[in-house]
């Protein structure tokens, strides 16, 4: 088994839209990911919390048969700690999944006597601030030596 993972993704307004749970159909349909549980978490206007599966919406039907959940693993304590993180008036998906595309490395890893030590998500604003930085200064650097 590769790492699994909850994932909380938000969203303004309390209904997902179609497009973000399409992409995750083709994440599993490409065997990228395997859903393992999945909750829909809305935080009402007036900050009431209410949570439901996928597959209890209709707009969903196509991409839900793709995801629907192994398991339902994901409950009411893990609802509210997501809800903790949402702004009144909008809604979270959250996703227990395993990266079926590290399953090989971590089977050899594991093999090998070795385990994950640690873990951090970094920030995809990090990498480009970091990534635009590394161009400049290598721009500096070039224009230096001419």
């Amino acid at each position: 088994m590769g790492p699994v993972e909850c994932v909380v993704l938000a969203f303004p307004g309390e209904r997902l839209k179609v497009t973000a749970v399409t992409a995750l159909a083709d994440l599993r349909r490409a065997g990228q990911v395997r859903l393992i549980d999945s909750l829909v978490v809305v935080k009402s206007a007036s900050g009431e919390v209410s949570t439901s599966e996928l597959v209890e919406y209709e707009e969903y039907d196509e991409a839900t048969a793709e995801i629907g959940p192994e398991v339902n693993l994901l409950g009411p304590e893990d609802a509210e700690e997501a809800a903790g993180t949402l702004e009144p008036g909008s809604c979270a998906l959250m996703l227990l999944v395993e990266h079926v595309w590290a399953a090989r490395a971590a089977d050899a890893i594991r093999e090998a006597g070795g385990r994950i030590a640690g873990n951090v998500r970094v920030p995809p604003e990090y990498v480009r601030e970091a990534q635009a930085a590394h161009r400049e200064a290598m721009a500096a650097a070039m224009t230096g030596r001419s």
